[in-house]
């Protein structure tokens, strides 16, 4: 690599990396380490390759899907992290105890997920991509994406059943014949 792609490099990694990590958390099931690990594996990858490769952020998160893909079908043993200190409070400091709360239960209902539904879950809804993509991404076909994800959601529901009312409100609203007023459940 020259001193100019170099650089380039280096900025890419100074601007992406906090965006790429939060992904890979979300990929490795909120293990903080593995998910450095999986993006350090990944701009290594991203180096070598860094003069061909024309859209980095999108060749980046490729490794990580596909890491996280070969990872899994690994079946390795999940093993419990010890730390020496305790993560660092500041992380959501303007959150209010009930959203730090939800944040908790569904981070905690994710790591009860295969890692195969997690990561279907990851990039359907937090990546926000199309089935049709996920499927290309993870090498597999369409069906067998909403498959896993309609299973994925169910367990998350059954796991923590607090989530199904996320985002829902009532709304009372006049009946369209004239009767009495009725509720309505609304989704976003």
């Amino acid at each position: 690599m020259d001193a100019e792609g170099l650089e380039d490099f280096r900025e890419f990694v100074a601007n992406r990396s906090s965006a790429l990590l939060r992904t890979a958390v979300l990929l490795s099931g909120g293990d903080r380490h593995a998910a450095e690990d999986l993006l350090q594996n990944a701009l290594i990858k991203a180096a070598g390759r860094w003069g061909r490769i024309e859209e980095p952020e999108a060749y980046v998160r490729q490794v990580l899907y596909r890491q996280q893909v070969s990872r899994w079908r690994l079946k390795w043993p999940r093993r419990e992290v010890s730390v020496a200190a305790p993560p660092d409070p500041g992380a959501g400091a303007g959150d209010t105890a009930a959203a730090a709360e939800l944040r908790l239960v569904l981070r905690d209902a994710l790591v009860r997920l295969t890692a195969r539904q997690r990561t279907v879950l990851v990039l359907r809804y937090y990546e926000d991509l199309p089935e049709g993509e996920v499927a290309r991404i993870l090498g597999c076909s369409v069906g067998t994406v909403r498959s896993t994800t309609h299973r994925a959601l169910a367990r998350l529901r059954a796991l923590a059943p607090e989530l199904a009312t996320l985002g829902q409100e009532t709304v009372q609203r006049p009946s369209r014949d004239f009767g009495p007023v009725e509720t309505v459940e609304v989704r976003p």
